[in-house]
């Protein structure tokens, strides 16, 4: 049964809408003998708290220092200190199926958000499923205000321009207000911002930083919801985009970390255990796990790769103490507005554990670790002082994010083991909660967030939302554990991303890892090999780090767990097992094949996901315009800028066609004379030299059909830009290509055609990243 804070039953609101008309009027002739209908005011049970949820990203069990990580977290030391602290809590490995499960309560597979990208496979869709309601969408019609700021990472590739279609977005979704970004990352300085289904240039502030403009976004919206709705809760959604790469942070709080991890990643281990077993976070008698052998000794690194690595590690550090300090503003303007008392604060400190894609180095530009070009550490020295700024998109490498999962095995994306599925949790609610400081042990999961929301404010699991019957949650509400610690009442748990499984019954788990590691791709092993791989199995009631395996002295029990973990696979979607990141989602794009797009005057903001796939193909880009002044100049075509992309532009009455290698290396052909006034068709054509990912090719610029320019490109994108890249025609958004021009660059002419024609099939060796992460042919 639900409860609210002061105890009362709602024995309602099973189906959602309420009836909008409480009471039916009598109706006559004589408005005098008429009586009115009687509407309803749809507001929660009495004493429902606001609810503020807040969700960080790629941040492991090691790295704040609430939890005896090595990086400050003072603001969230002190919420804990008014609240409750979670030490088996659990997400599901990947950002897209946490942030999924958090917000349905249901299994990430069952909710069709199985992994990070889409599959033609029932629970890998990615189309939010009608009887799986947002947690908002129900809270909205049960009376709450309802907002997010930050991260969206639920909308399918196919949907994410601003035509649409919006029934994925979070206005769709529950959400009656949304601020921020759609996609897995993007630039802290200049990121692709929305507003509800608008995209909006980020706020003219040469010291810009997305994480206080989400704060100040969200404490505006508080404070105006309070001043005219007061007689209703909120329910406010958080979720910067810290800690994922890029780590982006004001240059004094990375360089208050300088120095601060020259002994490497594993000292550091060693001494974020010993905080974690003295704050009790890690119970007496637990064993520090041991590093792999597939990640190095920090002993074993050049002097050079060990400074490359400290700085990296100290710009992500940075970001997540800058963040901690933003988000306390939001605590403070509750405070100020005499909420606080009443507001359940739930702040889960990552929605996996610490991310490893970029590889052993670590990277300067992470979109250049992931097309397979890699600086050497000499190389990256030398560019060090642009970590952090707007010139990097930098990651750290494989050994921090290890350190970061102290004291559990592995990293993101590896379900098998805690370092890829345990994150902390701490919940505040100072008018519920009396323990303050306490630590909850209880097993519990990212779907059981939900269910608790939903009890704490007095509110049924309705039955129908917007006439669709629902399913039930999977989740286990945590208000019991407000009370006291004790026994769990979540029992069991299944866990998979991308054949990376796991099943937690009762104490015990077992898991087996697949072979590809994180920071591999596809083609580096046989990602559908070992389909049930080696399982490990674990006490885990009784050996909190699973640093025990058990598998050869209890071989039973292991295989009554692999058959439960199918089981449950069964029934929540999961199968097919796909070890594979990328090829495993080939041919789910959802938009017809094309090799001609036609755009008729000027494109802003189309995601890199819907523009014409150009990677590794000839291709020709024609633009008929009228050129009349003398001082002519502007973008004609433009995709991505400082960390990959490409663009068509007049500069200085010059036709300029403009490459940008992942930031490697940049190409710029420029027309050897100044284009013709009056009408004119103005052409770039690329052929490629052959057709390997990454190939380079010769350029051809004309005026009509008078050959003016030639060049030559010697390597191209291979795989896939940055999440973040925007399509335009007219002007540029972002970041530049080249840093010859400003951003937007508009062309001052009039544009009456763009032509965008490829003129070679993509390869087969490159067709199962480029067709998934751009577009079908």
């Amino acid at each position: 049964m639900n409860r609210s804070v002061d105890g009362a039953v709602d024995p309602g609101r099973k189906i959602l809408p309420l009836a909008p008309v409480e009471v039916p009027g009598d109706l006559a002739v004589d408005p005098l003998k008429s009586t009115p209908e009687r509407r309803r005011v749809v507001v929660p049970p009495t004493g429902a708290p606001n609810i503020v949820l807040v969700m960080l990203d790629d941040v492991g069990f090691g790295h704040a220092s609430t939890f005896g990580g090595p990086i400050s977290t003072p603001n969230l030391t002190a919420l804990a200190s008014r609240g409750l602290s979670y030490n088996r809590f659990h997400t599901t490995g990947m950002c897209t199926p946490t942030r999924a499960a958090l917000l349905t309560g249901r299994n990430h597979h069952s909710t069709s958000f199985g992994s990070v990208l889409p599959r033609p496979f029932p629970g890998y869709s990615q189309q939010w499923s009608a009887d799986t309601a947002c947690v908002a969408e129900t809270l909205r019609l049960n009376g709450y205000s309802t907002s997010i700021f930050g991260k969206w990472h639920n909308t399918p590739n196919a949907e994410q321009s601003a035509l649409g279609p919006f029934a994925n977005w979070p206005t769709s979704l529950g959400f009656e207000r949304f601020y921020g970004f759609i996609g897995g990352d993007c630039s802290q300085y200049d990121p692709p911002l929305i507003s509800n289904t608008t995209f909006v240039d980020r706020p003219d502030d040469p010291d810009y930083h997305l994480t206080v403009d989400l704060v100040d976004k969200a404490t505006s919206w508080i404070r105006e919801q309070r001043a005219l709705f007061s007689h209703k809760p909120f329910f406010t959604y958080i979720a910067p985009g810290a800690c994922h790469a890029p780590h982006h942070a004001p240059r004094e709080w990375i360089d208050r970390y300088a120095g601060a991890f020259d002994h490497g990643w594993d000292e550091e281990r060693q001494r974020t255990f010993e905080r974690q077993l003295e704050l009790g976070v890690v119970p007496p008698g637990s064993q520090l796990t041991p590093r792999p052998a597939e990640i190095p000794a920090w002993d074993s690194l050049s002097p050079a790769a060990q400074r490359v690595a400290c700085r990296l590690q100290e710009a992500y550090a940075g970001f997540l103490e800058h963040t901690d300090d933003q988000l306390q503003r939001v605590i403070d303007c509750i405070d100020e507005l005499g909420e606080l008392d009443n507001t359940l604060i739930v702040y889960v400190v990552g929605d996996n554990g610490p991310a490893a894609e970029s590889g052993v180095h670590g990277a300067l530009n992470q979109y250049a670790a992931l097309n397979r070009v890699q600086p050497s550490p000499e190389e990256m020295e030398a560019r060090i002082d642009e970590i952090g700024t707007p010139n990097a998109f930098n990651a750290v490498p494989v050994g921090w994010s290890w350190a970061g999962s102290t004291p559990f095995q592995w990293v993101k994306q590896v379900a098998s083991h805690y370092g890829g599925t345990r994150n902390p949790m701490v919940m505040s609610w100072p008018r519920g909660i009396s323990d303050n400081g306490g630590l909850r042990t209880q097993f519990h999961h990212v779907v059981d967030i939900a269910p608790t929301l939903l009890e704490v404010a007095g509110l049924p699991q309705p039955e129908m939302v917007n006439d669709t019957v629902q399913r039930p949650l999977d989740g286990v509400s945590l208000a019991y554990t407000i009370e006291a610690d004790g026994p769990s009442r979540r029992k069991r748990q299944y866990f998979e991303i991308n054949a990376h499984r796991a099943i937690y019954e009762d104490g015990w788990l077992a898991g087996a890892r697949h072979p590809r590691l994180p920071w591999q791709f596809d083609d580096e092993v046989d990602a559908t090999e070992a389909v049930d791989g080696s399982w490990e199995l674990y006490h885990v009631e009784e050996d909190f780090t699973q640093s025990i395996d058990l598998a050869a002295a209890e071989p039973e029990r292991l295989r009554e767990l692999m058959q439960l973990w199918y089981a449950e696979a069964g029934r929540n979607s999961v199968l097919p097992i796909d070890g594979r990141m990328h090829a495993g989602s080939k041919g789910t794009r959802g938009l017809p094949s094309r090799k001609r797009f036609v755009y008729s005057g000027r494109v802003r903001r189309v995601p890199v996901w819907i523009a014409p796939n150009l990677l590794n193909r000839s291709h020709r880009i024609s633009c008929r315009t009228t050129i009349q002044s003398p001082t002519a100049e502007g973008t004609l075509v433009n995709l991505g800028g400082r960390y990959g992309g490409y663009g068509l532009f007049l500069m200085n009455r010059h036709l300029v066609y403009a490459y940008n290698m992942v930031g490697e290396s940049r190409y710029v052909v420029t027309s050897d004379v100044e284009v013709p006034d009056g009408d004119v068709c103005l052409t770039m054509t690329f052929t490629i030299d052959s057709p390997d990912p990454g190939s380079g090719g010769e350029v051809e610029l004309r005026a009509d059909d008078v050959l003016i320019g030639t060049g030559r490109i010697e390597r191209t994108v291979p795989y896939h830009f940055a999440l973040e890249t925007m399509f335009n025609i007219g002007e540029s958004f972002g970041t530049p290509v080249i840093e010859t021009y400003q951003a937007p660059f508009h062309f001052t002419e009039q544009l009456h055609e763009v032509v965008i024609e490829v003129l070679s099939k993509s390869p087969d060796t490159s067709r199962e990243v480029s067709d998934l992460v751009l577009s079908a042919d």
